[in-house]
């Protein structure tokens, strides 16, 4: 019989701690969506809540150094499409450092500009544009690089003027100005 108390309470610990661990993180109560680890709320701007995400640190070194956090801060409406870090790591060894450098703050700007667009777009509308272009829509950037949204396999996937493909890995995350799509690649410009 003290065996089987013993055992039952040691379950029951087992559980109570793997119930622990697996609880929503804080913000999915309340409905917030959750990017790198930190929820992301409708009443905050791009830059307040991309600052809290730890999978776009790289992101959010590059707006600052690009002189771009006034402006995403500012009313909008914008639609980012937001490469996470991994997106930034698999460019060629050295292109972020390169990137980051004063003098290289336009280009930079370019690049980082052709991940937004003047509109606030949910995937849904986007996906109904796809399908009345039949398969393709064009999306122009605030940089003037055009992007081309296609669904494969039920995803939104983006194509830069280079060819290079980005899938969208997290959609709609409603911003207070505009809405962002965690993307898995960087988009170049030509």
């Amino acid at each position: 019989m003290r065996r089987t108390v013993i055992l039952s309470t040691a379950v029951a610990a087992l559980l109570a701690t793997t119930a622990v661990a697996t609880l929503p993180q804080i913000g999915w109560a309340s409905g917030e969506p959750i990017v790198g680890g930190a929820p992301m709320y409708p009443t905050k701007n791009i830059i307040e809540n991309a600052v809290n995400s730890k999978d776009h640190t790289t992101l959010v070194a590059a707006v600052k150094a690009a002189g771009l956090v006034e402006t995403l801060s500012g009313p909008g409406p914008f639609m980012v499409f937001a490469p996470t870090n991994e997106a930034f790591a698999m460019l060629p060894k050295g292109t972020v450092e390169n990137l980051l450098k004063p003098e290289n703050k336009e280009k930079l700007k370019k690049i980082l500009t052709s991940h937004v667009v003047g509109k606030a777009v949910m995937s849904d509308a986007i996906a109904k544009m796809v399908d009345d272009d039949h398969g393709a829509h064009p999306v122009k950037t605030l940089s003037g690089a055009m992007l081309t949204a296609k669904l494969q396999n039920g995803k939104l996937m983006l194509t830069d003027e280079n060819g290079g493909v980005a899938t969208v890995t997290i959609a709609d995350v409603r911003q207070s100005n505009g809405v962002i799509h965690v993307i898995d690649h960087v988009l170049l410009p030509k």
